[in-house]
């Protein structure tokens, strides 16, 4: 019998689970992304590089994994996670799926395995309510989206929690159908906004924002600068999703960290490949102005950009954050990877295949 010395257990999490726990709370969310940035500021994060496979260069559907460490605690996690954009209209499923691993880095162990969606999708909107509570109006009232996803919902609720004031939410999508959807799964929560379905109309959506948002899986220029009035904040969640001349009117540019969005495949770093934008063209990264090392919204007719690659090290913070709530609440269920090592087992010699 093993005496449970080599036992390995950890706590796996389903979304319902995180759900019932109460892990889709913003403000947790937010917070945690905030001290995350600053500890990497701060030399406290292992941040590599992530890995991703590409299936198919046109669609983007592919594969990534992607690691980070929390040295203050003692924690390093992975996500990974599959982004297929033509899910959804082949298959009508969702196109991202993820999981997420924790392990303690006193012995390496993992101590939790958790359903990672639900995790990935809050940080794009806690990412984007974050830079929003230092460059959005201080008093929007309309917000307009092009995308009517997950993320595109995550966005829209984690906006709300720091800009409670917005009354009007347009949101254009491929469909109206999908507009719709979005109408009908966001109106009962946020029953203090009118939700308005924009008839495919993105010009309608989006002139009239204070806040603007893209969450979209396309591949084109959606987002017209004609459109993004003076005194706005655009969140570009997506890839390519608006025209260059965008970037180009805005008087600030601000990344969760330009270095690793300008060698990906967003507008920003297209803009950058062709010579239509440079270092010295970028006013920051978030955590700058987090910090307080420079000033954020100076103006009321400032536009402001900011562009979200998404830092692993923020998955992995939110995910901590989740995993702890949900501990305390008491959920998941405790799973044994090893009951003992494996020359230790009685009788295996009998397991063994020559």
């Amino acid at each position: 019998m093993s005496d449970g010395r080599h036992a390995i257990r950890f706590t796996y999490l389903s979304q319902e689970d995180l759900l019932q726990a109460g892990c889709l709370d913003f403000r947790l969310a937010i917070d945690a992304a905030e001290s995350a940035l600053l500890a990497y500021r701060n030399g406290d994060v292992l941040f590599p590089e992530k890995i991703v496979q590409i299936f198919n260069p046109e669609t983007q559907e592919r594969i990534n994994c992607l690691p980070a460490t929390l040295r203050r605690e003692g924690v390093c996690g992975v996500k990974w996670v599959s982004v297929f954009p033509s899910n959804v209209s082949a298959f009508g499923v969702q196109n991202l799926a993820a999981i997420v691993v924790l392990s303690e880095i006193e012995k390496g162990f993992p101590f939790a395995v958790m359903e990672g969606t639900l995790a990935s999708n809050v940080r794009v909107g806690a990412m984007s309510a974050l830079a929003a509570r230092y460059f959005a109006p201080e008093e929007p009232r309309v917000i307009g989206f092009i995308g009517s996803g997950e993320q595109a919902k995550m966005t829209l609720l984690a906006m709300k929690s720091v800009r409670p004031g917005l009354v009007e939410c347009r949101v254009c999508a491929k469909t109206v159908e999908e507009e719709r959807q979005f109408v009908r799964e966001l109106a009962p929560i946020l029953t203090d906004m009118d939700l308005v379905a924009a008839e495919t109309d993105s010009a309608w959506a989006m002139s009239e924002s204070d806040i603007l948002v893209t969450a979209t899986s396309a591949q084109a220029p959606l987002l017209k600068a004609a459109w993004m009035k003076p005194g706005s904040f655009y969140s570009h969640v997506g890839g390519w999703e608006d025209e260059y001349a965008v970037a180009k009117q805005c008087e600030k540019i601000v990344c969760d960290d330009w270095e690793a969005v300008k060698h990906r495949t967003q507008t920003l770093s297209r803009m950058y490949a062709v010579g239509e934008l440079s270092d010295a063209d970028i006013s920051g990264n978030l955590v700058e102005f987090v910090a307080g090392d420079k000033p954020a919204r100076e103006r009321e007719d400032e536009r402001v950009y900011f562009n979200a690659v998404g830092l692993a090290y923020v998955d992995v913070a939110i995910s901590l954050a989740m995993y702890r709530r949900a501990v305390e609440a008491g959920k998941g269920q405790q799973l044994t990877m090893q009951e003992t090592m494996v020359f230790d087992h009685p009788c295996i010699s009998d397991h063994i295949r020559l």
